[in-house]
């Protein structure tokens, strides 16, 4: 069985990694909404020429990019002149790197010739279900175009349309990777299904990701992860039909600022920065609102913490962050963003934003852990919950 683990903390930070593909989030517009899916709402697409920016700074201080990978937080079909766009600045300038996309599979059948003569190789194909009954337990809604289907006409379109876009694709000569999404309860028992029916349409692999911890549109609907060991009973259901790896959630999600975890990207050791009169403030990246576990490259918002009228520190509010297209300069906005704070807590961070929020005041410590307890540190309270990096 193969699972793949994508680093995190410490020995990702100081260790070399080897050749990856660099996601871009290209499309704004999505295709359906997933129940057990909360939405990003400042979550934001680049323009194709931000898009080539994003590239060209990450190739210019030394990853080892060896293929792009189009994406969301819309789906690069949805938006089809952008895309194609993109591709033809990726290649045109960079010739050397492998082309993929990752979409829903809505509109292949038209796109998917154009989309392989701009240089698309190799495409992931997000399937959560090939039934009709659990497809409709699992989205919200689904709209194919400008206006949203009812679920009941939809979902048989959606699943008549992926299948003929795995076809569609691999006519186009693009590799084709079934990625699904495992949810506990749902569809974890329809996984080989998945597989066998995908295999019929022209798929070469499959890749299972665990859901994410998160709460449906009802109160009552909640979901859990699913553990490794229901993770390592899917694969074994569906190995026997796709060649299927195991894939750690949100992990394979490479941000604008990755060529600095080539590198150390851990703060030196220094003093404590301090809450001044003019910078009484802290601001934090996080992904579950709980801990410091986000690339500030990959945040779209940031936390605020600092003194109340009545002196306790708490959460302010957030603010978000600049413009991924502006480059550099997007470090120089978020400086003057946060002009009142001292310190920004992040999972990792790259050296073009620690150099330019130092030079402005802010100190970039690289640190993960629970947001309370490193709080509470910094603004010298006695919980002293301090997480695993250094501050």
């Amino acid at each position: 069985m193969t699972i793949i683990q994508f680093p995190k903390g410490e020995s990702s930070r100081n260790a070399s990694p080897g050749p990856i593909i660099l996601t871009l989030p290209v499309a704004r517009q999505p295709f359906c909404r997933l129940r057990f899916v909360q939405p990003e709402p400042q979550a934001r697409a680049i323009p194709p020429d931000g898009a080539l920016k994003w590239l060209a700074e990450n190739m210019q201080q030394g990853a080892p990019i060896t293929g792009v990978d189009l994406d969301g937080p819309g789906d690069p079909l949805a938006e089809m002149e952008s895309t194609l766009e993109t591709l033809k600045l990726l290649g045109g300038n960079y010739p050397e790197l492998k082309l993929s996309l990752t979409t829903l599979g809505l509109q292949a059948e038209e796109y998917a010739q154009p989309l392989a003569k701009a240089g698309v190789c190799r495409v992931n194909l997000l399937v959560d279900a090939v039934s009709q009954d659990v497809a409709a337990k699992l989205y919200a809604w689904i709209r194919p175009g400008r206006k949203t289907v009812p679920l009941s006409q939809a979902v048989p379109m959606l699943l008549g349309e992926q299948f003929r876009a795995a076809m569609a694709f691999k006519e186009a000569d693009c590799s084709v990777t079934i990625r699904t999404t495992v949810y506990p309860g749902i569809n974890d028992g329809h996984v080989a299904e998945i597989a066998r029916h995908m295999a019929a349409g022209g798929a070469e692999a499959m890749h299972l990701v665990p859901c994410s911890a998160s709460a449906g549109q009802e109160e009552q609907e909640t979901i859990a992860p699913p553990g490794l060991d229901l993770m390592q009973r899917v694969w074994a259901d569906a190995v026997g039909h796709l060649p299927t790896t195991i894939v750690a959630a949100r992990e394979n999600r490479l941000g604008i600022d990755y060529p600095s975890l080539l590198g150390d990207c851990r703060s030196p050791p220094m003093m404590n920065p301090k809450p001044t009169k003019e910078r009484p403030n802290l601001a934090v990246v996080s992904m579950s609102g709980m801990e410091v576990d986000l690339h500030l490259g990959q945040a779209y918002h940031v936390l605020v913490y600092g003194p109340r009228e009545d002196g306790l520190t708490c959460l302010l509010g957030t603010r978000p962050m600049p413009d991924p297209a502006s480059g550099s300069g997007r470090w120089q906005e978020l400086a003057a963003t946060l002009n009142d704070c001292f310190a920004i807590l992040a999972a990792s961070a790259g050296e073009s934003p620690r150099r330019i929020l130092g030079e402005k005041g802010i100190t970039v410590l690289i640190i993960e852990g629970e947001i309370e307890g490193l709080v509470d540190s910094l603004y010298g309270g006695g919980k002293n919950k301090r997480g695993k990096g250094q501050v």
